[in-house]
């Protein structure tokens, strides 16, 4: 593994675990050059997946483009990064559970919006306003509507 600092490739492993999903393995390395220290995550190879877009074209699967969502939806909220990494893995995992090779992105977006309504309601809604793409806000007070209903019996 070349080291980040100063690209020598001379190192080892200090500690190596799985991480918290179980799909990683989780390095922590020490370059015996610079003797600076740096986490590698190890995957498993698996098959690429294709993604089919609404339009019909195929585009292969990229997680990142899961935690970016993510992301953008929870900024400024009481989620961590840590929480957003282990549901972008908890969907990447279904996916490849139930799906061969191709997957569409309707699944995705609805796997995001089931697991980010349970996460935070606000993130929740700034997702669905962006991915049910709303024409007014008639259409958008029937995606909250059932979020103020079930705030409503917790109190």
């Amino acid at each position: 593994m070349q080291c980040p600092y100063c690209k020598q490739d001379n190192d080892r492993v200090i500690n190596s675990r799985p991480s918290a999903d179980g799909l990683n393995i989780k390095r922590r390395r020490e370059c015996l050059n610079c003797k600076r220290r740096y986490t590698t995550y190890e995957r498993m190879e698996e098959t690429p997946l294709k993604v089919i877009k609404k339009d019909g074209r195929r585009v292969a699967f990229d997680r990142n483009k899961i935690r970016v969502g993510l992301e953008k939806a929870c900024e400024k909220r009481p989620v961590s990064a840590d929480t957003i990494e282990l549901t972008v893995s908890e969907i990447e995992r279904d996916m490849y559970n139930r799906f061969d090779r191709e997957v569409p992105s309707k699944y995705i977006g609805e796997q995001i919006m089931q697991r980010l309504k349970t996460l935070d309601k606000i993130a929740y809604v700034r997702f669905a306003s962006v991915y049910r793409e709303f024409k007014d806000i008639t259409e958008f007070m029937e995606e909250v509507k059932p979020l103020i209903k079930g705030e409503g019996k917790k109190k």
